[in-house]
């Protein structure tokens, strides 16, 4: 007994030297973007209980501020090899990744929800201040955490915490009916499709044991035939949520509605920082998670990239110009039908190589600029007509040059003709990922659904060279005009420091990629994994 207790100590040190040790590191650098974000939330949502009321648009600067300092954090994380929260027992999982493709999207993210803060600033009034600060932030910070996530747990937490400071960002124009409903519809239809979402990662974890997604693509792998058809129903259902973020067809009749209902900001942030979560999930749980199952997710992905194309462009076509039209509901059917297109390189990974994902991402880094672009003289447009309907922007050169200048640049690089090289080259490097995997049928789909887009993209662009209406019919009633303005788009209107801004920030870059298209196709020729 005495022998035993004195061997003890050596024994317990031979375990403690072969046991796995349960500390984990944590690399600060490497998660300090979203981080720094969200610990930006809590400090607005804390500061807004002292500010008095005319200091709270302080609140907004300091939004300003912590956004740009994340954007800079990501400066040092350039060589994009880092990991953290890693497995501790010998294997190589991690569950936060800060590689190439990371800090790409995290710039996307980071970078729309900084327009977004410069489109809010001056758009404010009415709502409570200190709250939507803080659901800005909060969502952003689990937009830049998603494309670090690298197992499902973490995925799934990311898109929730995007998600649902979201939802009461669309309905938070108190007493307003349309912006209430628009809050319930976006929430209900997402429960739905995250509650699918859940029970395919469920599946996935029963089927392999492990939520890491590097472990999960080994699993997957050998999979026992009992367990094929559970695997198989798992990869299906946990795209669905992923699929709904991203306004794919089906699951994109939230888009229009939640639009308009929302405060016009948010839904420049929705259409562009939304979509950046939604199609980073799907690229991370395809690529990394199932590539062994890509004969599953790979038809489905180019069968919703058709379907998502061209019903975005048909319902787009509806939005003919006349008065009753808003243009937000276009540019929601717009996006919708731009999604159809992101979709594309990621199904035809599934036949290729993992290089056509970079094609999704040089696309959604050119929709990203030109779309909020877009918004921004949206914003410009809905100060003097609140309705932002289609015939208000007849007219908007002879008042507003640039942005009308601005606006016909943005709308022809979503249309991908010149002078918008960078829309044009994209949608080049969409097409051709296409068809080098082989998917003809899905190339000739695109190609008919980028002229059908033409049609809606010119007219628009054309509406903002037209004499406005107010001097049509002044001229047919030869009477004199000294004063006034026209009703139609040609008022003028206050345009705050804010909004010019993000609207000379837009179109600077929009026509630096086009004057260098290389800047962003380049990620279409490289694997960002």
């Amino acid at each position: 007994m005495t022998a035993d207790l004195s061997t003890a100590p050596g024994v317990l040190a031979a375990a403690a030297d072969t046991a796995p040790s349960v500390v984990q590191t944590i690399d600060w650098l490497a998660i300090a973007p979203p981080t720094l974000t969200a610990l930006a939330a809590l400090l607005v949502l804390v500061t807004d209980l002292f500010l008095p009321a005319h200091r709270k648009r302080l609140l907004g600067y300091g939004t300003l501020t912590a956004l740009a300092g994340a954007l800079v954090l990501l400066i040092p994380l350039r060589a994009g090899d880092r990991s953290t929260f890693c497995v501790t027992t010998g294997t190589q999982a991690c569950s936060y990744t800060a590689d190439h493709f990371t800090l790409v999207i995290q710039a996307l993210v980071l970078g729309g929800a900084f327009l977004t803060v410069l489109l809010s600033l001056d758009d404010t009034r009415g709502l409570p201040v200190g709250e939507y600060w803080f659901l800005l932030l909060a969502s952003a910070a689990g937009a830049a955490l998603l494309p670090a996530s690298r197992d499902l747990a973490t995925l799934v937490v990311a898109l929730e915490v995007a998600s649902l400071p979201a939802f009461a960002l669309v309905g938070i124009k108190r007493g307003d009916r349309r912006s209430s409903e628009a809050a319930l519809k976006f929430f209900l239809s997402s429960v739905v499709a995250t509650a699918v979402m859940l029970l395919g990662v469920s599946f996935v974890y029963a089927t392999t044991g492990t939520l890491h997604l590097t472990e999960i693509a080994d699993r997957l792998a050998d999979v026992p035939p009992v367990l094929d058809t559970l695997a198989k129903a798992g990869v299906a259902l946990t795209l669905v949520g992923f699929a709904f973020k991203t306004a794919a067809a089906p699951f994109h009749f939230w888009v229009p509605d939640t639009y308009i209902g929302a405060p016009l900001p948010i839904a420049a942030y929705l259409s562009v920082v939304g979509k950046a979560v939604g199609f980073s999930g799907i690229i991370l749980v395809t690529v990394i998670a199932f590539p062994s199952y890509a004969d599953v997710w790979g038809p489905a992905l180019a069968v919703l990239a058709a379907l998502t194309m061209t019903v975005g462009n048909v319902a787009a076509l509806r939005q003919d110009g006349t008065r009753a039209r808003s243009a937000v509901r276009l540019l929601a059917w717009s996006s919708v039908a731009q999604a159809g297109y992101l979709l594309v390189p990621i199904a035809a990974a599934a036949y290729s190589s993992d290089e056509q994902i970079g094609s999704t991402v040089a696309y959604a880094l050119m929709y990203a600029v030109v779309n909020l672009g877009a918004f921004t003289v949206a914003a410009l447009v809905a100060r003097a007509h609140p309705g932002n309907r289609i015939a208000d922007y007849r007219g908007l050169c002879t008042t507003r040059p640039l942005a009308a200048l601005a606006l016909g640049f943005f709308l022809l690089c979503l249309a991908g003709l010149p002078p918008g090289i960078i829309g044009l080259f994209a949608k080049v490097a969409v097409f051709s990922a296409a068809v080098d995997a082989g998917l003809g049928w899905l190339a000739v789909v695109m190609a008919v659904n980028v002229v059908i887009a033409l049609y809606y993209y010119l007219r628009w662009t054309a509406i903002l060279f037209r004499t406005p209406e107010t001097t049509v019919e002044s001229a047919r009633a030869r009477t004199p005009r000294t004063t006034g303005t026209p009703a139609s788009g040609a008022r003028g209107f206050h345009a705050p420091s804010p909004l010019t801004t993000a609207l000379v920030l837009t179109a600077a870059v929009g026509v630096l990629l086009s004057g260098a298209p290389q800047l962003v196709l380049r990620f279409a020729a490289v694997n960002l994994f």
